[in-house]
């Protein structure tokens, strides 16, 4: 793979859409029972039940630790299509600790590697800053490095050239000390490919990411994002929300459309078994080739959200998947998995899911 740097500036490598063809989607079995207090059994039936969704529509590759790790999840997932890669790792966040993959000019596959601090210094485990560059080359692709300190969850792109984030996340000293706009605008650009950069203010609630864009925005298809509505004056992130809509509604994305703005419910208020506020949201959903994966948290909304998805991404199943074990460790269905995508069109439609 050529430097990313030398190309998506001039329309070369790009970060494809979440939509487009994959070839697989790359997960990891919950290994770590100290990471999962009184929730282990529950969060590995659902990457068991994520494996199961995304297999009939593309390969699934799963990372495991040698011993009991593996021989509990070929067991929860016998007869699936899956395939196994003993690479160490610390915990199941993929969309973050994971590469980034992007296409070329030709179809083919590289990856962007970026620095990992831990979401700023607040959780760093064992071999997660390595993971990057282990499963680019356990998929067989060129991986450039950056220091630039960058998870995956906090960017979301429509493949052609537009990139979401927030502030809150981006800017945290602790991350980049000395980085602004700017210049995170800049390295955007030539990583990943990125041509306009739309910056969201702030996250939800207790969301130990900061701010990730995967729990408040989405893209759905060029010119179209989703978000989420506030429920009753009980939901903790009310006012963000809002804020959130209104905000997009302004924006225009790198082909000078302005953003079409679709809703969804919110979750509301959603706690932890041990009674602490979760960030849940419905927009940790995961785009697989022939299913979207929907987080649900066994409130009132959740059967909303369902509906208002599927009629976003009509050609796909919805799945629902509960995740109110993920959310213990503060994430769901998108921040577990980082999709593979095809190295040249296939049969599957490369547009978003909504016509």
């Amino acid at each position: 793979m050529s430097a990313p740097g030398a190309g998506p500036a001039g329309g070369a490598w790009r970060q494809p859409a979440e939509w487009e063809p994959h070839d697989a989607c790359w997960l990891a079995w919950p290994s770590h029972p100290a990471e999962w207090p009184d929730a282990l059994d529950d969060a590995r039936r659902a990457v068991a039940e994520m494996a199961a969704a995304l297999a009939g529509g593309e390969r699934v590759e799963m990372l495991v630790l040698p011993g009991e790790s593996e021989d509990s999840a070929r067991r929860a997932m016998a007869g699936a299509a899956v395939r196994y890669h003993a690479v160490p790792f610390g915990d199941v966040w993929l969309r973050d600790t994971g590469p980034i993959f992007l296409r070329g000019p030709g179809g083919e596959l590289g990856a962007a590697c970026f620095g990992w601090n831990g979401w700023g210094g607040k959780y760093l485990f064992e071999h997660d800053a390595e993971l990057g560059p282990r499963i680019a080359a356990a998929a067989g692709v060129g991986c450039t490095r950056s220091p630039m300190v960058l998870e995956g969850g906090a960017v979301e792109t429509d493949g052609e050239g537009t990139l979401l984030t927030t502030r809150q996340c981006l800017l945290e000293p602790s991350r980049n000390p000395g980085l602004g706009e700017a210049e995170i605008e800049r390295a955007l650009a030539e990583r990943l490919g990125a041509r306009r950069v739309l910056w969201l203010d702030r996250g939800l609630a207790n969301d130990h990411t900061d701010g990730h864009i995967d729990n408040l925005a989405r893209f759905v298809a060029p010119g179209r994002v989703v978000c989420m509505e506030p429920g009753d004056a009980d939901d903790p992130n009310r006012d963000v929300l809002r804020d959130i809509a209104r905000d997009l509604a302004g924006m225009r994305d790198a082909a000078g459309r302005a953003l079409e703005v679709a809703r969804v419910p919110s979750p509301g208020r959603v706690e932890t078994r041990h009674g602490d506020l979760a960030p849940a949201s419905y927009m940790n959903f995961l785009v697989g080739n022939r299913a979207v994966l929907v987080p649900v948290y066994g409130v009132p909304a959740d059967d909303g959200a369902i509906r208002a998805l599927g009629e976003l991404f009509p050609g796909r199943e919805v799945v629902a998947i509960d995740a109110r074990a993920a959310i213990v460790g503060g994430g769901a269905m998108h921040c577990m998995s980082r999709e593979q995508p095809a190295a040249r069109a296939t049969s599957v439609a490369m547009t978003g899911g909504h016509a």
